[in-house]
């Protein structure tokens, strides 16, 4: 399973249509449609009821949504942490280590 998966999975969950969650996200079509069913086959039941008008989320994609999203804002706040972590260590580069007050 990937991150792109899961970026995938939760786009098409929230506009509820592959068409336009791949619009959002920048991507064909096909790739979309592609990275859900490995995702579905991966997990071993499927997430959507795919219909004429779309993809409406079955139980197994309601509980796996909320999943999805904690776990790609974990992502981002570990990247924003990591981020910030930098910004720390390249303002104190250089300055050695810190001075004895005894």
């Amino acid at each position: 399973m990937s991150l792109s998966q899961l970026h995938y999975f939760v786009a098409v969950a929230e506009d509820g249509h592959v068409g336009r969650a791949a619009q959002r996200l920048y991507v064909a079509q096909p790739a979309v449609s592609r990275q859900i069913r490995a995702l579905e086959d991966e997990i071993g039941t499927p997430l959507f009821a795919r219909t004429p008008r779309g993809m409406t989320l079955l139980p197994p994609g309601r509980v796996f949504l909320d999943r999805a999203r904690e776990i790609l804002a974990a992502v981002e706040d570990a990247a924003q942490a990591a981020r910030a972590a930098g910004v720390v260590s390249r303002s104190t580069a250089g300055a050695g280590p810190p001075k004895s007050t005894e």
